[in-house]
């Protein structure tokens, strides 16, 4: 075990009072401050989300969606807020084919733009469960707004992709960015800095409402911007590895997580995470949970009855240890974040914030300079599914954070990560790697992973034939390769560090003592420790 750890590339961080994960140590340190002046986990995830909105604008933002699950010592389970937003009143499933799509737009359309629900996710969080002022928990992010930050290395080669793009002007003002350039985003630090003194209607029904609107050109109307895209609503659970595992309710894709989880346990998968049948077991898991996604995933979809042993049972029985199973017939460059803090109540956050795809609709705004999501790829064109594109729906989503408690409903880990359609099964990796084979969060970060893909990936398409899909395994490991082709997956090899393959953190719980570790894969992740 001691060379295991000596041979981990970074180490995990231990604390007693608190915790922060994050892809921006700026972010990150943002959450601990605020922990260090007794705010709660939630005061700290909302703060240290607030600043990935300004500092990493090419994978989140206040024109984007957030998730979360919150851990409150003594409650029987976790809170879930969903905050994704609505497509707006005037959205119209006949223009799509009018226009000879065969898809949804993917880019500068506002039909994939539902109503950003980030700021109202936001908000649920700090009304529920802030102990600070609103003021206080975004004072960093509106400072780091309009007095500048030092743009990463990811950011700064993300730009390539804003050249021709309207009022980029934040980013592109001298140019392409170098490495720790200052930035600054003056539109935004004012939004935030009003929002931080005022309410919802300053932000939905201010400066953003009206640009929103004029976008749209008709999508949206100022009722949509009135309602509250938050929701407090029922998470799911199912017991695996010997913990309950948490995820989110439909439209979230988190029951593929849960279920995989389930399938896994079903089979048996090995505690020796070198062994070519802990890949395949749990690859083949994902597989069998996810295979029909694009049919039974929408708003309305009962996510109990997704999760029910009797659905689940004939799939775990049709893995095999020796080959790939054949499936019924009926699918990178995602760009999200993923969160978590934990305070010294051991209240935790597990908190998931996103723009869908790079930069999203490729669509800023022109006073405030906030670029917008376009979650609304998630929706069908065929009429006669459940997630069709219409007015007032929400999207399938790709977010799925997940956490874990024992059997006394203590926290044991928050786990999550970005990736589109590949969180459920990044996620359950590092599950495994956690609670069958009892690696710490350093040790599961670092392994090498494995992701489920479409031949053609955009991220979002996985499941558009699964009969079609590949394995792709990061990294070039020859014997482990062939072992996998010889069960009959399609193995594709794809470069360590691939962001494909998640940005992902974890805070475990051990007793007394948090040890937690932020994605090794990105160059300014921190675990900061209180």
């Amino acid at each position: 075990m001691m060379k295991d750890l000596i041979n981990t590339p970074f180490s995990a961080r231990h604390a007693r009072n608190g915790m922060v994960c994050s892809t921006d140590h700026l972010a990150s340190s943002t959450g601990v401050a605020l922990l260090r002046k007794g705010g709660s986990a939630a005061d700290a995830a909302v703060g240290a989300s607030a600043v990935l909105a300004v500092t990493s604008q090419h994978m989140c933002g206040v024109g984007g969606d957030l998730w979360a699950l919150v851990h409150v010592p003594g409650e029987p389970r976790p809170f879930a807020l969903n905050a994704s937003g609505r497509s707006g009143s005037g959205a119209d499933l006949n223009t799509i084919g009018a226009d000879g799509l065969s898809s949804m737009p993917f880019h500068k359309d506002p039909r994939s733009v539902p109503v950003p629900g980030c700021v109202d996710g936001w908000l649920a969080l700090h009304e529920k469960f802030g102990r600070l002022s609103l003021e206080e928990v975004l004072a960093d992010a509106v400072s780091l707004a309009s007095d500048g930050f030092p743009i990463s290395a990811e950011c700064a080669l993300a730009t390539e992709a804003l050249k021709g793009v309207d009022y980029a002007g934040d980013y592109l003002r001298k140019g392409t960015p170098e490495i720790g350039q200052v930035i600054k985003r003056p539109g935004l630090g004012q939004v935030l800095k009003d929002l931080a003194g005022g309410n919802r209607e300053t932000f939905y029904l201010g400066t953003f409402g009206q640009e929103l609107i004029d976008f749209g050109r008709g999508e949206y109307r100022p009722e949509d911007l009135s309602q509250s895209q938050a929701d407090w609503v029922n998470p799911l659970s199912v017991d695996a590895f010997g913990h309950r595992i948490w995820g989110l309710p439909p439209n979230s894709q988190g029951y593929l997580c849960l279920a995989a989880a389930w399938i896994a346990e079903q089979v048996g998968v090995p505690s020796d995470t070198d062994h070519p049948d802990f890949w395949h077991l749990l690859a083949e898991a994902s597989l069998q949970a996810a295979y029909d996604r694009q049919e039974v995933l929408h708003e309305h979809a009962d996510g109990s009855l997704l999760l029910d042993s009797s659905r689940l049972a004939p799939r775990a029985a049709a893995i095999r240890m020796d080959g790939t199973a054949s499936l019924p017939t009926a699918t990178d460059y995602g760009d999200t974040i993923y969160l978590n803090a934990v305070d010294e109540h051991r209240m935790g956050v597990s908190l998931i914030q996103s723009n869908a795809s790079g930069w999203g609709a490729l669509v800023f705004l022109p006073e405030t300079g906030i670029s917008l999501h376009n979650r609304g790829i998630g929706f069908s064109v065929d009429p006669t599914s459940g997630a069709a594109y219409g007015p007032r729906r929400r999207p399938p989503h790709t977010l799925a954070p997940t956490l874990v408690e024992d059997s006394a409903s203590q926290l044991v880990a928050l786990v999550g990560t970005m990736g589109g359609d590949s969180q459920p099964q990044i996620v359950l990796q590092l599950l495994a790697r956690l609670l069958v084979a009892r690696q710490n969060p350093a040790q599961a970060l670092a392994a090498k992973r494995w992701r489920l893909s479409g031949v053609q990936s955009n991220g979002f398409n996985t499941w558009a034939d699964p009969s079609e899909v590949v394995l792709d395994v990061e990294g070039v490991d020859t014997r482990l390769v062939e072992e996998l082709e010889a069960r009959g997956h399609k193995v594709r090899s794809l470069t360590p560090n691939h962001s494909g393959f998640g940005h992902a953190h974890i805070i475990q719980v051990n007793g007394d003592v948090l040890t937690g570790a932020a994605e090794p894969r990105v160059s300014t992740s921190a675990a900061v420790a209180h």
